[in-house]
């Protein structure tokens, strides 16, 4: 025989989750959280698009007159960079252009 169960299953959201575990919107944990993550998007679109430029991190340092260690801690999402430095690595290093967006 078949037993039912009586507990109702819920779906937690991914945005329920992100606040139970980096809190509520506006917290300073939860902006820690934020900037941590947009920082390691930029990391990941930086490394997409040097990668697309069949670039080495090398190759990229060299022509923005960085180090490589520097473009793998940014590729990593583990440095904060300048907005200068953004704009050298992807206009300059990797001949694309930057367009940002406030909302």
């Amino acid at each position: 025989m078949e037993r039912k169960s009586k507990r109702k299953k819920t779906v937690t959201t991914f945005d329920e989750l992100i606040e139970k575990r980096h809190g509520k919107i506006g917290t300073k944990k939860r902006t820690e959280f934020e900037i941590k993550a947009k920082s390691f998007a930029i990391g990941e679109i930086i490394k997409e698009e040097r990668r697309l430029a069949n670039m080495t991190q090398d190759e990229l340092a060299d022509k923005t007159g960085t180090k490589k260690s520097f473009i793998s801690r940014i590729e990593n999402g583990h440095s904060d960079i300048q907005l200068s430095t953004l704009f050298k690595l992807i206009e300059l290093g990797l001949g694309r252009k930057v367009s940002l967006t406030i909302e």
